[in-house]
């Protein structure tokens, strides 16, 4: 007998107390939530490219980047 608050507590309802709280602790973690609540924003890839600023030090140096990703773009395509 553990004694627990001052009360008596029997091992096999220690035991199960920890399996079952083990079980719905992982039923818990895994079940994950409601679609519409963790979608949240989500940009488009539009945006993420507008947002991106190049800090190139000539106009020249600019049109390479930016062909240059138009290219490995085009590579990754499938």
């Amino acid at each position: 007998m553990y004694t627990i608050l001052g009360r008596a507590i029997k091992p096999e309802y220690l035991a199960l107390g920890t399996l079952l709280s083990a079980v719905g602790l992982s039923y818990a973690a895994t079940s994950g939530g409601s679609k519409g609540a963790a979608s949240g924003y989500k940009q488009t890839l539009q945006e993420v490219k507008d947002s991106v600023k190049f800090d190139s030090s000539s106009k020249e140096e600019e049109e390479f980047i930016k062909n240059f990703i138009a290219d490995a773009e085009k590579g990754s395509k499938h």
